[in-house]
């Protein structure tokens, strides 16, 4: 599959369990996160346990596709999890990139090479890399045109978008809700339809069957209920 749905919460948990199971489960456990809420740890809280289905989704694409020497990029790095599972893992040509100015907080600086930068306008070096992963960042400040764009201008040859995103067959409004500032986006099929034919005019191109529906809706947030879509398109020009 290249477009894949969240069905239930059944897969959140199995997610989980698989990459504790590979070691390289991060979200922390309720007792430090009661720790950071009174001050006793520090550093950033990498992950969130909802996001396991789609996490262990990109892990496992790029395990079965990207060499661990290649280029990745991970945008909206900030508190990401896939990044650092990648590093766990073995992959040792790792960026992230990110706006939030505790950027410099995250783990690995080391052995991760970090940009505080506007990932659909960076300075890096056209066909940089060989797969960039976009997990739950996308639907935040959509901009299509210049988001499809800069992912083209980054990708070498073959190289691979893979993003997870709010999402549910039918639209749903949410029209004043904001994250980060920025108007939030639950895509709908039709938009997800209308994304990907818009990628093709960019030379990215999805590379296997599409599925566009949900049985639940097992995400709750913001008086929204709905799931996610996970995504790969390759770069075929």
């Amino acid at each position: 599959m290249i477009m894949e749905v969240l069905q239930n919460k059944l897969q959140i948990s199995k997610a989980r369990q698989v990459l504790a199971n590979k070691g390289v489960s991060l979200v922390e456990s309720p007792l430090r996160s009661l720790m950071r809420k009174l001050g006793l740890v520090r550093g950033v809280a990498i992950g969130d346990m909802v996001k396991s289905w789609d996490v262990l989704a990109t892990v496992d694409f790029l395990e079965s596709n990207v060499k661990k020497n290649e280029p990745i990029l991970d945008i909206g790095c900030y508190a990401s999890e896939v990044i650092i599972a990648l590093h766990k893992l073995g992959y040792s040509n790792l960026t992230g990139a990110d706006l939030n100015p505790d950027l410099q907080k995250m783990p690995y600086q080391n052995d991760i090479r970090y940009e505080l930068t506007n990932f659909m306008h960076t300075k890096f070096k056209d066909a940089s890399f060989r797969a960039i992963t976009s997990i739950s960042v996308i639907e935040h400040g959509f901009d299509g045109q210049s988001l499809l764009k800069e992912m083209s201008r980054l990708l070498n040859p073959g190289g691979y978008f893979i993003a997870s995103f709010d999402y549910w067959s039918e639209k749903i409004d949410t029209t004043g809700k904001k994250f980060f500032d920025m108007d939030w986006k639950i895509f709908s099929k039709d938009e997800i339809r209308n994304f990907v034919t818009e990628a093709a005019g960019y030379g990215l191109y999805p590379v296997g069957e599409m599925m566009h529906d949900g049985k639940d809706k097992p995400i709750d947030c913001a008086g929204k209920q709905y799931t996610f879509g996970w995504l790969v398109l390759t770069k075929l020009v």
